[in-house]
């Protein structure tokens, strides 16, 4: 037989495109449509119905970006349509291949009731089946302008309702009732089902020209000219094909309704808001009509918001929750970065999350679901367990550059040695439409072949929202058991989960981070967003821990549950995987940097007010110190004393040869030469140069930053083949801040921008403080500090959440190549077997650390941290404007020296002026190595005091956790507060509060303490 499949394929095509989808809405008379422009921002929803409406037509422009129209539609079912299923067709200007990042609607009814949303592959709404004629018909639409975004991308204004254009974005397309032609939409669903399995065979494969051969009879079969007239018999010549059982041995996928939401992204907050209020109206639609439709939602800050803004949606999801369709899944707030988020911050992710879940639908969640998140810490195994779940789903690793990862279905073991059992989807992304093309390669791809046979699939319009359609469900019941496909099952992600592990027990294991080898920009972009973060999550941190205080020792002072639950959820939110990595538009960034100034105001407030009820009244300065570790003579955890402290050696200047000074204090000993550069810095006890020979620390570099894609995503390796050193200082200047500090002070120009650098040198220290303000107004540039370091390390260690991770400094295999840039908490150190160095820093979290060998022999290892990026897409102004970066560099430092610095830079002292007596720690922790990452009154109110505790460096450890007040008992709990059965049990509390426990390597333990009462 002569090869013709490419002509039979082609005439599919055409024959679909051009008569028998045209086709599906048949007879149609037009709406009537009037209009209302809202002005302004967003309306309530009674106010636009009430609104007055003026003329409209199809064809008419609407909607200058970011503005809102309302659309009143109505119009009456002919009375020869009777028996038939009417629907409206509803087009408001859509690009049909960008659903969720263009204009939206959501419909309603005269009374208020949202019905359902409109996109450009859902624009239709069912009025009546079967009709009976003559029904009236009155559909009210709240139309979004948003403005596309996603492409090209290239630099835009119209990423802020303040800075974008006021013409119309968009012309209304069809606003018609029309008879909804049943039989020819099976036949759409068939001929595609049919044409995305038929493509995907081999042309050698028997069972692709028996599709093709079945698919060519049912052309035949359509009357062009009455198509729904031909459908039936169309669809008779495919029923044989179509109903042919897979094999035994296909690969089995389970399908999961899904709508990946950015919480922020091409869009503002508000604007998610309304998304989500659209899809959920789509999604209980849909199984309103089918009750086999299973939809999973993430995100409790997204229910949550369908629950304040639109209370008659949010009955209707409970009520499906309640069906077991609508499946509440991940129990985290929102979806968020896991890279720069704090460890106490990601705890209360889960606690809020799943405290959500648990209260409004009585639902534990096992699965935690971050399919979008740009890499995954590898603190997170231990974490989730914590949090009560079991299984983690990602697939964002997919898109790694350089290494194809070698597992879907394994074990992830965190820092700690804590295993959870993860999927990573082989359908290689979380918006599947379930067709051909996708479940094929599904199959094809997955990597976990004779032991597992079973893969789950998200499917539905993501990103900006969609959700599911009834075209693919009807696709997932075409590919339930079909030969050549893989099997389609639509369920609970929970079901697949227990399928999988039953079946796969011994996965292999996968240990660290699940490190993306893209976006590696995140860590860098929107310099204030993060440093908000940063500075928010240690403010929290601080509150809660004087307020806890203050509750328990002073008579009437009430613990502010309520504000500082409101607090946490509003920081959480902006740790969304697109927010806080700084690759949202300039609307999101702007909104938070006003959002993090009100945080902060907010929280000083909470602190001022328990710690003057602690200090107490009179005019006595008392130093407050909220680090865990003891500071100038202040005990550490949370307590006070009053100032003056004990002195500590003065700080002394001699002037150097060859320009600049030198510094000493007892414990170090810098050299800044005249150009404001550190070309020396000597740790006195261990006597050894920090600093490599010929080099400068602290030195600031600029590369160009043009990335091939993503621009405030990525950053490419190919940065670094262009540098320029700022070794020019307008202005080098010292000073004296008498005998406790000394200042050099360096002024530099670059480009469009400057810089002031402040050397700061402290009596006691042994850190040399780097304070950095930067007028930065460069474009699609990349500023480092570099710190070339006399060290011989092979690999680097980085904070992470509760514990640290190390990374190799060399570039051996493709993996340690590819991190070239890589995120750190409060601090980077690297060190020979017996002495070391570290970083430390306020609010940076991109870092890369090289190696080098020197003439001399000798290895150079260079720290640097990246302070700020240029990108202009999304937001074309990225980080413009002036900053202020403080970091340190410590020489001869171990890595219990970088826990403790890196908490001091971060959790600055306090002083009041009160009474003069110290206020004792509400928690005290024996020694240095158990950290107390967070002391605050229980989440239940009942007055328990949580404590949250980790080893800190990776070793096994012993120590007491003593309580400032009388204790009753103490008890392990997980991150919702509940006891832990599995847990060994705690000691009884000594007479004077102190309980005894044991830590292995990066273990988190969480003590509920019980006062006596």
């Amino acid at each position: 037989m002569h090869d013709d499949h490419s002509i039979v394929e082609d005439r599919l095509r055409r024959v679909l495109d051009e008569r028998v989808r045209p086709a599906v809405h048949g007879s149609a008379v037009p709406l009537t449509v009037e209009r209302w422009e809202a002005p302004g921002e967003p309306v309530p929803v009674a106010e636009g119905l009430a609104a007055t409406y003026g003329p409209g037509a199809a064809g008419e422009e609407w909607g200058p970006a970011w503005g809102t129209t309302w659309f009143r539609l109505t119009g009456e079912v002919p009375a020869e349509w009777a028996g038939r299923t009417v629907e409206a067709v509803l087009d408001l200007g859509f690009d049909r291949n960008m659903p969720g990042f263009q204009c939206e609607g959501l419909v309603y009814r005269a009374d208020g009731e949202a019905v359902k949303a409109l996109n450009p592959r859902n624009d239709w709404v069912r009025i009546a089946r079967p009709a009976t004629g003559g029904e009236t018909v009155e559909l009210y639409v709240e139309a979004a302008a948003n403005p596309i975004l996603n492409t090209p991308q290239t630099p835009t204004y119209q990423g802020d309702r303040l800075t974008a254009h006021d013409r119309p974005l968009y012309r209304l397309g069809r606003m018609d009732l029309a008879v909804f032609e049943t039989e020819v939409w099976e036949l759409v669903q068939d001929l595609e089902v049919a044409d995305g399995l038929m493509r995907e065979l081999p042309l050698e494969d028997a069972r692709r020209w028996e599709l093709l051969r079945a698919v060519e009879r049912a052309l035949d079969a359509v009357d062009l000219g009455d198509v729904p007239g031909s459908a039936a018999a169309a669809r008779a010549c495919l029923t044989g094909v179509l109903s042919a059982p897979a094999r035994a041995s296909a690969h089995r996928i389970s399908a999961v309704g899904h709508a990946h939401i950015d919480s922020a992204w091409l869009w503002p907050l508000r604007e998610t808001v309304r998304k989500v209020a659209r899809t959920a109206s789509n999604m209980v639609n849909l199984m309103d009509d089918h009750p086999e439709f299973v939809f999973a939602m993430s995100q409790a800050q997204q229910l949550a918001w369908i629950k304040e803004h639109r209370p008659e949606v949010y009955a209707k999801v409970k009520r499906k929750v309640a069906d077991g369709q609508f499946v509440p899944v991940g129990g985290m707030w929102v979806e968020s970065d896991t890279n720069m988020v704090g460890g106490e911050a990601m705890a209360r992710q889960f606690l809020y999350g799943k405290k959500f879940f648990l209260d409004e639908f009585g639902i534990d969640t096992r699965e935690v679901w971050l399919p979008d998140t740009f890499g995954y810490t590898a603190a997170m195994p231990q974490i989730v367990t914590l949090a009560g779940a079991k299984w983690f789903l990602t697939q964002k690793i997919s898109w790694s550059q350089t290494n194809a990862f070698p597992h879907h279905t394994f074990w992830w073991e965190g820092i700690d040695g804590t295993r959870v059992f993860t999927h990573f989807p082989p359908v290689d992304t979380y918006n599947s439409d379930l067709s051909g093309r996708e479940m094929a390669h599904a199959a094809r791809n997955y990597r976990d072949k004779g032991a597992g046979s079973r893969s789950l699939a998200p499917f539905g319009h993501g990103d900006g929202g969609g959700g599911s359609t009834r075209e693919m469900l009807a696709r997932a019941e075409r590919l339930r058991d079909l030969e050549g496909s893989p099997r389609v099952t639509v369920e609970k992600p929970s079901e697949f989960f227990e399928k999988a592990h039953a079946e796969y027990p011994d996965a292999p294991v996968w240990a660290g981070e699940l490190y993306l080898e893209l976006h590696r920009g995140t860590y860098t972009s929107q310099a204030k967003t993060k440093q908000g973060n940063r500075h928010s999550e240690s403010l929290l941190r601080e509150a809660e821990l004087w307020a806890a205080t203050a509750a328990v020792r002073v008579a009437g002072h009430a613990y502010p549950y309520e504000r500082l639950e409101e607090l946490w959820k509003t920081v959480l939110l902006h740790q969304f995987h697109d927010i806080l990595p700084g690759s949202s538009i300039a609307w999101v960034h702007r909104e938070a940097r006003e959002t993090y100034a009100r945080v902060r105001a907010e929280l000083e407030d909470v602190i001022d007010s328990a710690q003057r009820a602690l200090a107490g009244e009179g005019d006595t300065e008392v130093v407050f110190n909220g680090a865990p570790h003891a500071r100038g003579g202040v005990p550490g955890g949370g307590a006070a004393v009053r100032s003056p402290r004990a002195d500590d050696t003065a700080v002394t200047v001699t002037d150097r040869d060859g320009g600049g000074w030198v510094l000493t204090n007892g414990l170090l000993r810098v050299e800044v030469d005249a150009r404001g550069l550190v070309v020396s810095a000597y740790d006195l006890a261990g006597d050894r140069e920090s600093v490599a020979p010929g080099h400068a620390a602290n030195l600031l570099q600029v590369h160009p930053d043009f990335p091939n894609h993503w621009d405030a995503w990525d950053v490419d390796a190919f940065y670094r083949h262009s540098v320029t050193d700022l070794t020019d200082a307008d202005e080098v200047a010292l000073t004296a801040d008498g005998p406790d500090a000394v200042t050099v002070r360096a002024t530099r120009t670059f480009g469009a921008s400057s810089v002031v650098q402040r050397l700061t040198l402290r009596a006691g220290a042994r850190a040399l403080d780097l304070d950095t303000e930067v007028d930065w107004q460069e474009s699609e540039k990349f500023l480092k500090a570099a710190f070339p370091l006399d060290v011989k390390a092979e690999r680097s260690a980085s904070e992470t959440q509760f514990g640290h991770v190390f990374r190799a400094t060399h570039t051996n295999t493709s993996w340690d190549a590819a991190k070239f840039e890589i995120c750190a908490h409060r601090w980077l150190h690297v060190e020979e077997p017996d002495w070391g160095v570290a970083v430390v820093n306020d609010s940076t979290y991109g870092h890369d650390v090289t190696r080098d060998v020197r003439p001399d022999g000798g290895q150079t290892t260079t720290v640097r941290l990246s302070l700020l990026r240029a990108p202009r897409y999304p937001d074309p102004e990225t980080d413009q404007g002036t900053h202020r970066l403080r970091y340190a560099l410590v020489p001869g430092a171990t890595v219990g020296d970088a826990v403790r610095e890196g908490h001091w830079i971060n959790l600055p002292e306090r002083a009041v002026t009160g009474g003069g007596d110290p206020v004792a720690p509400l928690v005290s922790v024996a020694g240095d190595q158990v950290v107390a990452e967070a002391v605050k009154l229980a989440e239940d109110r009942g007055g328990d005091v949580i404590v949250r505790l980790y080893e800190s460096r990776g070793s096994r450890a012993r120590t007491t956790v003593t309580a400032g007040f009388e204790l009753a008992s103490a008890a392990v709990v997980d991150l919702l507060e509940r006891p832990l059965e599995d847990t060994a049990a705690v000691p009884e509390p000594a007479a004077d509060g102190a309980v005894g426990v044991v830590l292995r390597p990066f273990q988190i333990l969480t003590l509920r303490l019980t006062p006596a009462r």
